[in-house]
């Protein structure tokens, strides 16, 4: 064989497999995607303190960065971002 009867094969079988891919997914019912998963397992605003208080932040808008307490809910929001445990916590399990 050669080179352009090779690449035209490699296109037939491209394009019959993004098909054949296309037919599955499409005859595919399932869960619902994972985004709309995902926000139901958020906490309301009314609810959580920190949004209340994030959203309170972004109220003040640039005079924010040089509010004491923004600083902290910022903080505060970091943490928990990143699986830090809250400063109460750390008491907590120091003393038991």
């Amino acid at each position: 064989m050669d080179g352009q009867t090779l690449v035209r094969l490699g296109a037939v079988l491209f394009v019959a497999f993004a098909i054949t891919a296309t037919a599955i997914e499409m005859s595919r019912e399932g869960e619902p995607p994972a985004a709309a998963t995902a926000s139901k397992q958020l906490r309301p605003i009314a609810t959580d303190p920190l949004r209340w208080r994030q959203r309170q932040c972004q109220q003040l808008g640039e005079a924010a960065i040089r509010d004491p307490e923004c600083l902290a809910v910022w903080a505060e929001s970091r943490d928990r971002f990143l699986g830090k445990p809250l400063p109460d916590a750390k008491h907590d399990s120091q003393g038991q």
